[in-house]
């Protein structure tokens, strides 16, 4: 009997002993990112569908085309323009070289106003910019085609953009000027970089209190600012190794809490709460960014080669693919990746399991 008592005894221990071991080794699956082709479209001949109201459409801007499609992949306005255009999920505007006056047309093709004033339209979001004639001064209209602020300079403007928070302009002479959204001018300052400073890269954050740019030729110069009326905070600065004297990519998330630059096949992103730098290694040079539920996207082009990074926030390089096109494009919201190619644009749904 003291036999039998002390093997069950045994036994309970070696069980206990199994569960305990199975729970504490039990590790959960690795997860990833699943890319899974949802439809494609072909534009070169669009058949177009009604939606009712502005919501929920998507724009998409591929060679001398643009339009509006929805999430479903129909196309509800297709528009062929013959020189420049600007377009943006709220609205779109197409003008000439010699234009005096251009007109702002909702997605359904309905004309919201008419920019009374000759230039170059930039829509960005809601925001609608005029660059006038000479590239040194432009001004910024509401909805209704109302003139809201202007600026008026000498110097060229080579580098623009705007955010809820304001507006950022850098220029050839190496300065950057920081306006607040009602267009008072928050701040001056030139980021510096070499003997020839201009602007080649700015971005402005959503809450319009950080600035970033790429300036300088021979030897350029990255800079993230904390800006205040008063004063000016260098969060992080750094050399880089280049000197084309082309346009970067510099742009904050939507969040505000990081920021990326493009540099020489390199793509820098960096922590604003304290400027910690992750640098990523890129073919080409970046066209665009844009921000899904928990990936950001990076499209470059190298020739006539087009590459989509696809990194995890905030800097996790997961994989890429290229293709060849004469014109290219990426959108991304929540879970779906949008690529424009040519004459078709493809949805991918990305789903992390």
């Amino acid at each position: 009997m003291k036999a039998k008592k002390k093997f069950s005894f045994y036994v309970l221990i070696s069980l206990l002993f199994c569960i305990f071991y199975i729970i504490i080794a039990v590790k959960p699956l690795n997860t990833e990112y699943i890319f899974t082709p949802v439809w494609k479209i072909d534009i070169s001949s669009p058949q177009k569908e009604d939606e009712e109201g502005n919501s929920g459409v998507l724009h998409f801007k591929l060679g001398q085309s643009m339009g509006y499609f929805t999430k479903d992949g129909k196309i509800t306005n297709f528009i062929s323009y013959p020189y420049k255009a600007s377009i943006s999920e709220c609205c779109y505007a197409f003008y000439n070289a010699d234009n005096a006056a251009a007109d702002i047309f909702d997605p359904r093709g309905e004309k919201l106003c008419t920019v009374r004033e000759a230039g170059f339209i930039k829509i960005d979001g809601e925001r609608i910019f005029n660059f006038r004639p000479g590239g040194t001064s432009f001004s910024a209209y509401g909805a209704d085609g109302v003139k809201l602020w202007e600026y008026g300079g000498t110097v060229p403007i080579t580098a623009f953009d705007s955010s809820a928070g304001g507006a950022a302009a850098g220029f050839a002479d190496g300065t950057v000027c920081v306006f607040r959204s009602d267009g008072t001018i928050k701040q001056r300052l030139t980021p510096g970089g070499s003997d020839f400073p201009v602007i080649l890269g700015v971005a402005i954050s959503p809450d319009g209190k950080h600035v970033a740019t790429i300036s300088g030729q021979n030897r350029q110069r990255f800079v993230l600012a904390e800006i205040a009326d008063s004063k000016t905070k260098i969060i992080m600065h750094e050399f880089i190794n280049q000197s084309d004297p082309v346009q970067r990519l510099v742009k904050f998330s939507a969040d505000g809490s990081a920021v990326y630059y493009n540099s020489k096949n390199t793509l820098g992103a960096v922590r604003v709460s304290d400027g910690f730098t992750v640098r990523l290694a890129l073919k080409g040079q970046a066209l665009s960014m844009q921000e899904g539920s928990g990936c950001i996207f990076i499209l470059t082009k190298d020739k006539a080669e087009y590459t989509v990074y696809t990194i995890e926030k905030f800097a996790s390089l997961l994989g890429d693919f290229s293709f060849e096109a004469e014109a290219a494009f990426i959108l991304a919201e929540k879970d779906r990746l949008y690529v424009g190619k040519n004459t078709t644009i493809s949805c991918i749904a990305v789903e992390k399991k």
